[in-house]
């Protein structure tokens, strides 16, 4: 397909859906691109789901919790984008909403301990 006929229906596409505002569009945007990413490149995702290490923790919550670093370290530790995003956000999870919801999980308080060692939490 041509890049001015791309052009032509993603811009179509934003005019058709301009009610949900930029945010949205830009959330809907990069999940989709995430999704298609997944489905169609062909990057390993042969450690989906097994442990991460500590190290590895390190690793991801030493960039900031882009789209683009998150795509970069699913590949990198051949994960699932899903996985590396989970670490993200409970990272930037206050205490008390942690606390509240996953007290006992292991992997929720490894991404706590290791996010307050590089200094995301108080």
């Amino acid at each position: 397909m041509p890049s001015t006929a791309v052009k032509k229906a993603f811009l179509g596409i934003l005019s058709e859906n301009k009610h949900l505002g930029t945010a949205e569009l830009r959330r809907q945007y990069s999940n989709a691109f995430l999704q298609f990413q997944e489905e169609h490149d062909d990057w390993s995702t042969e450690d989906k789901g097994k442990p991460w290490s500590d190290d590895e923790l390190r690793v991801v919550l030493s960039d900031a919790p882009t789209t683009d670093n998150a795509l970069k370290h699913a590949r990198a530790f051949k994960r699932g984008i899903g996985g590396v995003k989970q670490i993200y956000r409970w990272a930037l999870q206050p205490v008390e909403v942690i606390d509240e919801k996953r007290p006992d999980h292991k992997f929720v308080q490894q991404v706590r301990r290791i996010s307050k060692e590089l200094g995301w939490l108080s």
